[in-house]
């Protein structure tokens, strides 16, 4: 099985920028390649392999990391068969979180060009931390996340685009951040997710996109930990959907399904908390990122003594890094200037199972959770690409 990851990275392993070859961002321009959008590239060499394809679908499965795989394996009968014949590794992006790897592959650029850089972050010239799952217009999604989707380049060029994922979620700020251009079809559940997708598939006769979202392998995860009987049951209800989209798949269409971060367990012992440590709070004015990716605005004059103290307090737990350290990594890709405020003065990056909670000032739940994400461990970088042609 290709999942079985012979000659990869060990989870645990810190991924540079320069790390392997295909990008979640590179999904949706392969695609619009496919079917023929005028200028479209194709990043992922996806054209030759899907030579006469005029309809796509493609599936983003919330938590599948690549390192999760095997682990589903023996509950996922038709992803496993899957693994093991049509799957390759893609980066997800910095940091590996939901809003930052969803937006990256609805623009197909990275993370600075976007803005999204984060689960959480600050709104520059104020004290406000913006939640990007719980973003509804203010600030204007199509100021905050400039740049033009890929939905809509594929709508302009004659594509019918359609976006499938949770009701709740239609006319969001990330729905429209990420997903503009796109006909909204709220379903929640696998099943409804497939039948929603399968359904825009085939009504027209035309060149033809369907975006999906489906979330629940990652709130399991996060609530009972990989490889706990509720992510479990979770995996088997993203197979029946997987098996239900490839059995319904139309001669002329490619399913192409991917994910946007991967888990990490995260033990008790090993959860430093900022609101309970005032040495950490030392110098703070506002704290936002999450658990594995902290990104601290400091007070005037602050950045030295917060670095030493994190750096102290930390110890081998993170690396603690100025913005313009974290940014010359190259992880963001350039960032131009009304973005970089988003970013912390002070960054703190996890290392192995390590994570920085705040217990008082998040969402009550956000500390008691088990698996968490974010940071740049191939775990948490890595997911795959699945390729399959009706």
């Amino acid at each position: 099985m290709r999942a079985e990851l012979g000659g990869a990275p060990s989870p645990m392993e810190i991924l540079g920028p320069g790390h392997g070859g295909g990008r979640i961002a590179d999904v949706l321009p392969s695609a619009l390649a496919v079917l023929g959008v005028p200028g479209a590239a194709d990043p992922l060499g996806l054209v030759p392999a899907l030579a006469g394809v005029r309809r796509i679908a493609v599936l983003l499965v919330d938590g599948l990391g690549w390192y999760q795989l095997p682990t589903a394996a023996p509950y996922a009968p038709t992803l496993a068969g899957l693994a093991a014949t049509v799957a390759r590794p893609l980066i997800a992006g910095f940091p590996s979180t939901t809003p930052t790897s969803l937006v990256s592959l609805g623009t197909g650029v990275a993370p600075g060009a976007h803005g999204v850089l984060g689960f959480t972050v600050r709104v520059p010239g104020t004290d406000r931390v913006l939640t990007h799952t719980d973003w509804a217009a203010d600030p204007s999604p199509l100021h905050w996340q400039p740049v033009p989707t890929q939905l809509e380049r594929a709508r302009a060029a004659g594509v019918t685009v359609t976006v499938v994922s949770r009701p709740e979620f239609g006319g969001s700020g990330l729905t429209l951040a990420a997903n503009r251009g796109g006909d909204f079809q709220g379903a929640a559940g696998g099943d409804a997710v497939a039948a929603a997708m399968l359904a825009a598939l085939t009504a027209g006769s035309g060149p033809t996109l369907v975006s999906g979202y489906h979330a629940d392998l990652d709130k399991h995860g996060h609530l009972s930990g990989v490889d706990s009987v509720p992510w479990r049951d979770a995996a088997t209800e993203v197979d029946a959907m997987l098996a239900q989209l490839v059995d319904g798949l139309p001669p002329d269409a490619a399913l192409l399904v991917t994910a946007d971060h991967g888990q990490l367990d995260i033990p008790a012992a090993h959860r430093f908390d900022l609101d309970t440590d005032p040495r950490l709070r030392t110098g703070v004015r506002v704290v936002a990122g999450e658990a594995r990716v902290r990104y601290l605005h400091v007070e005037p004059g602050a950045v030295d003594d917060v670095l030493a103290t994190w750096s102290e307090v930390l110890g081998d737990a993170a690396r603690v890094r100025t913005r313009d350290e974290v940014v010359a990594t190259g992880w963001f890709g350039p960032v131009p200037e009304e973005h970089l405020g988003r970013i912390g003065d002070v960054v703190a990056i996890c290392n192995d199972t390590y994570a920085v909670m705040a217990s008082r000032t998040e969402r009550p739940m956000a500390s008691k959770l088990v698996a968490y994400h974010g940071s740049d461990t191939a775990a948490e970088l890595t997911v795959p690409l699945l390729v399959v042609r009706g």
